[in-house]
């Protein structure tokens, strides 16, 4: 029997949802934070002190107006601020607060928990690896790198 494209995406999308779902869903439990919060909290993070908005729509995939929405949210909690950019005044940049960067510590632990119990585990390293090599073709075949990089 031959594997078809569409049974691969078909898989791939699936298997996509249900690992967001069980990971925000731990998320949610142990931190009060969905994922999209976790990779927003994480994003800002990794590109300080100069996030903006248009950087985290590009790593979400969210539209700009989704994304300025998340950070809206965020900062009603106190987990992140904006701003005002001082190179372009049409753009405001964010920044993950103190209380912010401690949930986030936190989340990462569990984020890291939950890939390693439903990818690590039952995947070996070499398996692992080869699934790794090969997303990377599928990325390279889809679009630009820079809107499929990998996480992390």
């Amino acid at each position: 029997m031959t594997t078809r494209p569409h049974q691969v995406f078909e898989d791939l999308a699936r298997l996509g949802a249900l690992l967001s779902q069980d990971i925000d869903t731990r998320l949610r439990e142990e931190c009060d934070l969905s994922l999209n919060g976790f990779r927003l909290l994480l994003t800002a993070s990794s590109r300080a002190p100069s996030c903006r908005v248009q950087e985290i729509a590009d790593a979400l995939a969210l539209s700009v107006g989704g994304a300025s929405q998340a950070v809206d949210r965020l900062e009603r909690r106190g987990l992140c601020v904006r701003r005002s950019n001082p190179r372009d005044r049409r753009s405001s940049l964010v920044d993950v607060t103190p209380a912010g960067h401690g949930l986030l510590d936190d989340a990462t632990l569990v984020y890291a928990e939950a890939l390693d119990s439903l990818v690590g585990t039952p995947l070996a390293e070499p398996e692992l690896g080869e699934l790794a090599r090969l997303l990377a073709v599928l990325r390279v075949s889809v679009g630009p790198e820079s809107r499929l990089a990998p996480a992390g």
